[in-house]
């Protein structure tokens, strides 16, 4: 999967990011370098799901998919 992240420079310093198709998926870094690894770190946080919420049956399955 890709995903387009919008970078900004932060007006305290840094770098701030956002990923549209995910709405409220933002986050920081004082360094590019940092703000790279904060993104990736972000996309997987917002597509996290808790399994504990989830009602299933016996007949259910859980399957995991890259796309």
């Amino acid at each position: 999967m890709k995903l387009k992240v919008v970078i900004h420079d932060a007006q305290e310093g840094g770098y701030w990011a956002e990923v549209p198709s995910i709405p409220g998926c933002v986050t920081q870094g004082d360094s590019f370098d940092e703000l790279l690894l904060n993104i990736y770190d972000a996309v997987e946080g917002c597509l996290s799901v808790d399994f504990q919420d989830i009602s299933l049956s016996d007949k259910d399955t859980i399957m995991e998919i890259a796309v």
